[in-house]
């Protein structure tokens, strides 16, 4: 059986935080705000997989009411999630992605996020897409006030 995933996240960016996208620490004067580590595409990626699956959505499994996810890697959620799909029998085929940004530019830190990405899930990085794009100044993610990423996950029953 094959099934398919997909998700968006929203986060607001902020002075006082590291910026993290894709397990990435990119240097930024600006962070992601968030209970976790607020990695926005990790965090599309993670709740397009839970999806795929059936299981509810990223805070059925992560809450960010619960303190044990305060300041959290979302590399660390990945595993959980690689878990998951490990134990309810699936594989991931592929992951498309897209991350919304208008500054700074993600084109450097890609191939290590599709690195980061494919490790965490064990499978090969050629089954890792991951996109970026900005806004050219239009709405919240063009004036610099926050970023956005969505995924799209196939996987199958193994």
């Amino acid at each position: 059986m094959i099934r398919i995933g997909q998700s968006e996240d929203i986060h607001r960016l902020v002075k006082g935080r590291d910026l993290i996208i894709g397990g990435v620490k990119i240097p930024y004067e600006y962070g992601l705000d968030g209970h976790s580590d607020a990695d926005v595409l990790l965090h599309a990626i993670i709740e397009s997989l839970i999806g795929a699956m059936g299981l509810y959505d990223i805070g059925h499994h992560f809450s960010d009411k619960d303190p044990k996810y305060k300041g959290i890697s979302s590399l660390k959620l990945l595993d959980a999630t690689a878990k998951l799909l490990h134990e309810n029998g699936y594989r991931v085929i592929n992951i498309d992605s897209l991350i919304m940004i208008e500054k700074p530019k993600m084109a450097p830190y890609i191939d290590k996020m599709r690195e980061n990405i494919a490790n965490h899930l064990n499978i090969e990085k050629e089954n890792v897409n991951v996109k970026a794009t900005c806004a050219e100044g239009l709405g919240y993610i063009g004036r610099g006030e926050g970023a956005k990423a969505q995924a799209v996950c196939l996987i199958e029953r193994v």
